[in-house]
């Protein structure tokens, strides 16, 4: 399932820093980023559900935001760009080191 995950972490509180790195590198063990608090992941349901959790333990609920928008299996259709960044094919043209 495709899903377009986006955060905001307020830096106004303590640790908001840190609480934005661990929040990135959680993202990016699961999906690739295309925006700086915006990542394109392809999960099955049970990543989706240590994904999400792994988000729920960094983030502070009284000053920070997470978003998840569930494209589904074809979601990769239903994605149009324009502008500066590259598009990619998430299923295709992702190189895994």
């Amino acid at each position: 399932m495709l899903v377009l995950v986006t955060y905001d972490v307020s830096f106004d509180s303590e640790n908001g820093k840190r609480r934005l790195r661990q929040i990135a590198k959680i993202c990016q063990d699961y999906g690739i980023r295309v925006q700086y608090s915006v990542f394109e992941c392809d999960v099955d349901p049970a990543q989706w559900i240590k994904f999400k959790q792994q988000l729920f333990n960094v983030y502070d609920k009284e000053v920070d935001s997470l978003r998840f928008y569930k494209l589904g299996k074809n979601g990769q259709k239903k994605i149009e760009h324009h502008g500066a960044k590259p598009s990619f094919d998430l299923f295709k043209d992702v190189i895994i080191l």
